[in-house]
């Protein structure tokens, strides 16, 4: 299974000024798989240690002392570990949290030994106590599988390939075979396990097993990791997230999970599924100008969950509305749509913003800063109108509109419409 993050993986190993890795990623986004499939190619080999079920790791981190501590994982995993020839994985990590404290003593004294690190919920268990490394370590985010990603594992790639090479036009001649495959990746998702099980065996009950199973390990996740005091908040606004995205203005409410409730009630728990992975957090910005970050309103924000099979199995859609009806795309206020769009960008700049106006139905769906700006309409069918779009573009001619939809590929003056399964090259192509 071809994965994107490849390639950051082969380009933190060159690097001049290389440092420890921590590889970011909610739960079974695919960490620990990349991780030795890296390892197994590029090295002359790999020391792996799960810090979840060997025991004597436990006991290695009395001091930092990285010699001491090279000896120690050598003689674990039985690998001649060699600077600059062996890459040493430590998986798990959270379960030990002074394991991730060490790095700044591998950045620091060992640098020519190259060790990465993974885990569930890494984020989570930071500041029980022990230092972060902060400023001595590489970070690389991992998410569920893309669009693009998916169809490689379908055995697509001549047709990605073909993407690749940006003649949009020609490309829209092929938008029965790519919104096919769109359908497919609704339902399924990017969910490495699920991607897998459906590439070999094509069963869709199978897959909703898959993913249902996925989404019982994360409550259980919840018991384990969660502090008592947030954990019935967490799993309030974990079930909560498909209805808010069901509403024509998916802007998030705390009354919409409890009548009553106000942000200072949810606000930790919210912060608990963000840090782990699970959700994505897009604020809202007051104002389309550059940089958008000095524009963020904190209070309002939309929240979209990890995958979009999972959202699928979390309001139990069925395989025909996705598959064979249009429903997927046009039902449910196009929030499957809005979420594919998400996952899509998401994995090209993490910080992604929205638009609304107070007192006014005008609603911009997403907006990216590169070198310009980027207001984007989400459109989940053939209805182009695009009133809010041509509003803000009124106001500043210098924004470049763009709206992803089911219609072809088409520029106008003021705005680009790109098909749906083109989304991620088209913007990467903004670069």
């Amino acid at each position: 299974m071809e994965r994107n993050v490849y390639h950051d993986l082969l380009l933190w190993k060159n690097k001049k000024n290389r440092k420890p890795l921590i590889l970011n990623g909610a739960r079974q986004v695919g960490k620990t798989w990349i991780l030795k499939e890296f390892g197994s190619n590029e090295y002359e080999s790999f020391a792996y240690i799960n810090c979840d079920d060997t025991p004597e790791i436990k006991t290695a981190f009395s001091d930092f002392e990285t010699g001491r501590l090279i000896r120690f994982f050598s003689a674990l995993t039985g690998v001649d570990i060699k600077p600059e020839k062996t890459l040493i994985v430590l998986d798990e990590v959270q379960e030990i949290p002074l394991a991730l404290t060490s790095l700044k003593y591998f950045c620091e004294n060992s640098p020519e030994y190259h060790i990465a690190v993974a885990g569930s919920l890494l984020g989570i268990r930071l500041h029980e106590g022990t230092g972060f490394p902060v400023g001595k370590v590489d970070e690389i985010n991992l998410y569920p599988l893309s669009f693009e990603e998916f169809c490689n594992a379908l055995g697509m790639s001549i047709l990605m390939n073909q993407v690749k090479e940006h003649r949009w036009n020609e490309l829209c001649s092929m938008s029965h075979t790519f919104i096919e495959l769109l359908r497919q990746y609704y339902y399924v998702g990017g969910m490495p396990a699920v991607v897998k099980d459906y590439c070999e065996n094509k069963s869709l009950s199978a897959v909703r097993n898959i993913q249902n199973q996925i989404l019982a390990d994360y409550k259980r996740d919840f018991s384990k990791h969660v502090p008592k005091d947030i954990l019935p908040k967490v799993n309030i606004v974990w079930e909560s997230i498909p209805s808010q995205l069901a509403k024509e203005n998916k802007k998030f409410i705390y009354n919409a999970i409890k009548n009553g409730s106000r942000a200072k009630d949810f606000e930790n728990a919210i912060q608990w599924l963000t840090d782990a992975g699970l959700v994505y957090k897009v604020l809202r910005v007051k104002k389309i100008e550059k940089p958008l970050k000095f524009y963020e309103d904190f209070d309002a924000f939309k929240l979209f969950v990890l995958d979009l099979g999972l959202l699928g199995a979390m309001v139990q859609v069925s395989a025909k509305d996705v598959l064979v009806n249009d429903k997927a795309f046009t039902e449910y206020k196009g929030s499957f749509t809005e979420q594919y769009v998400l996952q899509e960008l998401i994995t090209l700049n993490k910080n992604l913003y929205y638009y609304s106006k107070e007192n006014s139905s005008l609603e911009i769906d997403f907006i990216m800063q590169k070198e310009d700006l980027y207001p984007i309409e989400v459109k989940a069918e053939e209805n182009l109108r695009s009133k809010s779009l041509k509003t803000v573009y009124d106001s500043n001619p210098s924004l470049k509109p763009c709206r992803f939809s089911m219609s072809a590929y088409k520029e106008q003056n003021w705005l680009t419409n790109v098909p749906l399964y083109l989304v991620r090259e088209w913007m990467k192509e903004r670069e």
